[in-house]
C-alpha cells in the first residue's frame, strides 16, 4: 500500500477511498508535537491580521486546517467513484513546489505546511469542499459562502496567478458580489 502522495501512481485510476487512505497515513505520522507547532505557526502569523477579525481567522484555521487531522483520521465514510488523477497530480506537484521553496526560506513553517498539504487535498479531492471552510474570513469583511450548491471564495480570481496559493486547484468559484 502506498503511504505517501508523492509515491501514488499518477498513471492509474485512484479512487477515492484509495487516497483517503494514503491522507490518513500522512495524518497519523504528524505527531503531537508537530500539531502544537503548526498551531503556534498560526496564532503568530495571526498577528498579522487586522484586529477586528484576528479571532475569526484563527478559529477559522484552527478547525479548518489543524482540527481536520482528527476528522480524517477517523473518517469511516465509504466514498465512492475515482479521482481525476491529472489534477490531483498537478495538486501534489504544485503543493511539493511551495514546500520546497518555502523550506529553502524558512523551515519553521514546515509543520504547519504539512498538515495545509494533507487538508487541501483532503478537501478538495476528497470532501469535494473548498479549502478554506464556509465561514472563512477575509479582509473586508468577506468570507466563504455555500450558496445553491456552490462554494464561492471572495479572492479566487485575486489569487489564481499566485504560486503560492492552492486557489488553482480549490472548487470555489470567485464569488462575484466581491
Amino acid at each position: 500500500m502506498v503511504h505517501k502522495l508523492e509515491n501514488l501512481d499518477f498513471t492509474t485510476e485512484i479512487t477515492i477511498k484509495e487516497l483517503l487512505l494514503v491522507l490518513k497515513k500522512e495524518a497519523s505520522d504528524i505527531s503531537v508535537t508537530e500539531i502544537m507547532t503548526a498551531h503556534s505557526y498560526l496564532v503568530a502569523e495571526g498577528k498579522y491580521v487586522q484586529g477586528n477579525y484576528r479571532e475569526e481567522y484563527l478559529r477559522a484555521y484552527v478547525k479548518g486546517f489543524i482540527l481536520r487531522l482528527k476528522e480524517i483520521k477517523e473518517n469511516k465514510h465509504k466514498f465512492k467513484g475515482t479521482i481525476n488523477v491529472s489534477e490531483l497530480k498537478e495538486a501534489v506537484e504544485l503543493l511539493n513546489e511551495q514546500e520546497n521553496a518555502l523550506l529553502k526560506i524558512r523551515s519553521k513553517e514546515s509543520h504547519f505546511f504539512k498538515i495545509y498539504k494533507i487538508i487541501s487535498i483532503y478537501t478538495t479531492f476528497v470532501l469535494d469542499e473548498p479549502i478554506h471552510i464556509v465561514g472563512t474570513p477575509f479582509p473586508g469583511g468577506f468570507e466563504v459562502k455555500y450558496k445553491n450548491g456552490t462554494y464561492f471564495c471572495p479572492v479566487k480570481d485575486k489569487q489564481k496567478d499566485n504560486p503560492g496559493a492552492v486557489c488553482g486547484f480549490c472548487i470555489a468559484e470567485q464569488d462575484e458580489d466581491v
